[in-house]
Order: C-alpha cells, then sequence, then structure tokens
C-alpha cells in the first residue's frame, strides 16, 4: 500500500425497496479527485480477479471522491459488502469526454433512477455558468429518489415523479418533460441520464420540440476500455464507442434500437451468477 491506494472512507446503503439497493461510496482518489471534470467517470477493481465497472463521480471533496451505485450483478454485490478501511485494488481515471458546460439559457436536467447520480455534478456545472435550470427526477418508488436536497438547493425548477405515485407526480419523468417544453417555448438545451428506453423517449420528445438535446450512456459501459466492445453504438452513422468517444452524445443521431438490443445481453447472465453465488 502507498500514500495513494484507494482506501474507503464509507460505503452506505443510501436506498432500497423490494429487491433494489442504492449505496453511496466515498474513496480516498487525490490525483482523480485533482483532475476531475463533471460528466467524468473512473473504473474500480475489487480485488485481483474482479471486473472492471465504470462510476460516474457524483462529488468531489477534498482527496476525496463519491460515486453511487446500484447493487445489480455479482461484483456491485461484492462491492456493497466493501466496509470503511477496506481497500480498493485498483481505481483509475478521471475518464471520458467531460461535459460541455457553458451558458446556454435554459437548460432542462431529465434523470432516471441512479442517473441522478450522474446529473447532478452536470447540473451543479450548468449553474455555475449562470444558466436557468429546471431538474426532473423519477423513480418507481418514493424511496429510490436521490439527492433531492442536493438539487433543490441548485435547481431554478425541481420536478420528482414516481411510477407508482408515492411521492411527487405518478408517472415517467417524460410526461414532465413535455409539460415543461410546452410552457417554455425557449429551451436551449436538455440533457438526459438514466435507462436506456427512458433516455430514446426523451430523444423523440425533444427532436419533436427541435430541442438540442444531450445523453450520457454511462449505463451501457461494461469494462469501460473500449476492448470489450459492449458500449458500441451508431451515432451519426458512424461507430463510436461511449467508454473513449463519450460518454455523451447528440441524443438525435442515435441508432437506439441498436443500444437497445445490446443493453440486453448480458442481463440473465448476470442473474444466472447472483443465483450460483447464493447457493
Amino acid at each position: 500500500m502507498n500514500d495513494y491506494s484507494p482506501k474507503i472512507l464509507s460505503n452506505k446503503l443510501i436506498c432500497r425497496y423490494d429487491s433494489i439497493e442504492i449505496y453511496e461510496i466515498t474513496i480516498f482518489a487525490p490525483l482523480i479527485a485533482r483532475h476531475y471534470k463533471p460528466g467524468q467517470f473512473v473504473i474500480l477493481m475489487i480485488n485481483e480477479k474482479s471486473e472492471r465497472i465504470p462510476l460516474t463521480i457524483v462529488k468531489i471533496k477534498d482527496d476525496f471522491i463519491t460515486l453511487i451505485y446500484q447493487v445489480i450483478g455479482y461484483t456491485t454485490k461484492l462491492l456493497s459488502q466493501l466496509k470503511e478501511g477496506d481497500t480498493l485494488y485498483h481505481i483509475v481515471g478521471p475518464l471520458g469526454t467531460p461535459t460541455e458546460i457553458k451558458l446556454y439559457g435554459k437548460v432542462i436536467i431529465v434523470a432516471g433512477g441512479v442517473g441522478a447520480a450522474e446529473a447532478y455534478p452536470v447540473t451543479l456545472a450548468f449553474k455555475k455558468e449562470k444558466n436557468f435550470v429546471s431538474v426532473i427526477v423519477g423513480a418507481k418508488n418514493k424511496s429510490l429518489i436521490i439527492l433531492e436536497d442536493d438539487f433543490k438547493k441548485i435547481a431554478d425548477e425541481f420536478y420528482v415523479t414516481t411510477d407508482d405515485g408515492s411521492y411527487g407526480e405518478k408517472g415517467f419523468v417524460t410526461d414532465v418533460l413535455i409539460k415543461v417544453l410546452e410552457s417554455k417555448k425557449d429551451i436551449n438545451l436538455v440533457y438526459a441520464v438514466g435507462p436506456v428506453i427512458m433516455m430514446q423517449k426523451v430523444s423523440e420528445i425533444t427532436k419533436k420540440y427541435n430541442v438540442k438535446t444531450l445523453v450520457s450512456l454511462n449505463t451501457i459501459m461494461v469494462d469501460g476500455t473500449g476492448m470489450c466492445g459492449s458500449c458500441r453504438i451508431t451515432c451519426e452513422n458512424k461507430i463510436k464507442y461511449v467508454c473513449f468517444d463519450g460518454p455523451e452524445f447528440d441524443a438525435h443521431s442515435i441508432d437506439w434500437d441498436e443500444i437497445l438490443s445490446r443493453n440486453n445481453a448480458y442481463l440473465e447472465k448476470e442473474k444466472e451468477i447472483l443465483r450460483l453465488q447464493s447457493l
């Protein structure tokens, strides 16, 4: 271990609903903290034999970075079991092209589920550039809404939707997006991050309103190095790799059907690995 070993300061469960668990982990990573820009991510390894997992940086404080992740597969399950004082095998970053932060005017941020974690630092950066920012956050249930207080401190407008109506407006983030677009005719940018199907729907809506739209496709990255090819997409009729060329792209130039097809490729394998590990 050296002075820059990625030691864990905290790793806590912040949301639970049914079988869904969301954690917040804070890691000592001074070199990453010093060079990070909004929109970038890290790749971490839990042990020498574990897979690499990419996670977007949510907050920076001094020499520590904070990440938020949902337990989906075997590796994130292992990550959730680490405790204060434990050390990750490896962490590298910041990676990815930073968000282009500038004065657009009026910006709408749309975040679904854990996508709120990726959306928060971008929202903060847009506000620092004096943009008027409306934030729409959605989740299945009230228990899964994250970073609400943080968003409320910086957003000019804040909306919440839940699938079951347990909090905010019942429905989807796209329902509120349409209402905001109808009420404000001078929206200059929509930025969306969350489940692929959500981002696709956002793209379809904003295209009708002729509003520039960026999406963060970090959710489809696997190893984050460009070697596995799992995050290959077609954008502007060209082959792109999310981890290398992104993670943000023009939503109206993406082949969404291709992404949806590839995004489901590993779901059954992940479920099977979790089942075998529980035996």
